[in-house]
């Protein structure tokens, strides 16, 4: 079974590990979300695209929930040291990824074959493309201002609730991705927060086109447990911006765009547009992102 996945990046990454373990590296084409991206210190970074990466390669820091494993952070306190920006982490290991990106970005090379050369050196089999090679950045609307995301998400704690989520770019997608999509025997949406993780994905118009024409189903997971979040600030989102948390509110965010939602064994029953799949969707390892992903398959087959 082929299967195309729309992913974040923490949530996302993790369920594309275990995606991978149920349908086989091969059949996987992950679709990464690009609306984050900055620039650091003169480099190029792409967290969601990182941590699925990282993730599928089996280096990703699962005690933090981001960045590689093991790392060190010498060189960002010689940067704070010496007045620099140190609000966005950046680690040594981490470091030489941005690194190699920046320079390979600058020579011209798109993002998409960027990433391609990047998981290949990591071992990666699964294909990881970005949804866009063009300028894509979400923007976050508060009563304190509007802060492009990583601002809003890292600099200020995501404690300014939000009023509206936008992006900025016209983009169109990156080679690959709607041949993923239309190929596909399975379309998967991550549990990943639908508003910053999985709309400017959607903001990709052939994407969002792609994905309300489909001729297989499309299953999304959704990121809460019991109506909460298992981390960042998607419940809040979702109860300030769609009136509440429940998997009716979270389907609302895919509206005609799913056939199926796969919702937590604790997550409120109710009214709800499409097929309501349950199981336990906290993902504490590999086997329990493998069990989701097998949920999610089922509901799709």
């Amino acid at each position: 079974m082929k299967v195309a996945l729309l992913s974040g990046g923490v949530g996302g990454a993790r369920f594309a590990r275990g995606l991978v373990a149920a349908a086989g590296a091969g059949n996987v084409t992950v679709v990464g979300n690009v609306g984050d991206d900055l620039e650091v210190l003169g480099m190029s970074v792409s967290p969601d695209l990182d941590s699925i990466l990282y993730a599928l390669a089996g280096l990703n820091d699962e005690e933090r929930g981001w960045g590689r494993a093991g790392e060190t952070w010498e060189a960002l306190e010689t940067v704070s040291a010496l007045g620099g920006e140190d609000w966005f982490r950046l680690g040594d290991r981490d470091l030489g990824l941005h690194l190699v990106r920046t320079q390979a970005l600058r020579d011209g090379a798109p993002l998409s074959a960027v990433t391609a050369r990047l998981a290949t050196a990591l071992g990666i089999e699964a294909a990881v493309l970005p949804a866009t090679d063009h300028r894509l950045r979400t923007w976050i609307d508060t009563a304190a201002g509007s802060f492009p995301f990583q601002e809003w998400f890292v600099a200020r704690g995501h404690r300014d609730e939000v009023d509206a989520v936008r992006f900025e770019g016209e983009a169109g997608p990156a080679p690959g991705v709607l041949e993923a999509i239309e190929g596909a025997d399975a379309i998967l949406i991550a549990p990943s927060n639908p508003y910053v993780s999985i709309w400017p994905i959607l903001a990709v118009g052939a994407i969002r086109d792609a994905l309300a024409r489909r001729r297989v189903a499309a299953v999304a997971v959704s990121p809460l447990v019991g109506g909460r979040a298992v981390k960042g600030p998607a419940d809040r989102m979702l109860a300030r911006m769609a009136g509440g948390t429940t998997p009716e509110h979270v389907a609302g965010c895919y509206t005609g765009l799913i056939d199926a939602l796969v919702v937590d064994e604790s997550d409120p029953t109710g009214p709800l547009a499409v097929r309501r799949i349950v199981t336990q969707t906290l993902m504490t390892d590999l086997a329990a992102s493998r069990r989701v992903a097998e949920a999610a398959l089922e509901a799709a087959a």
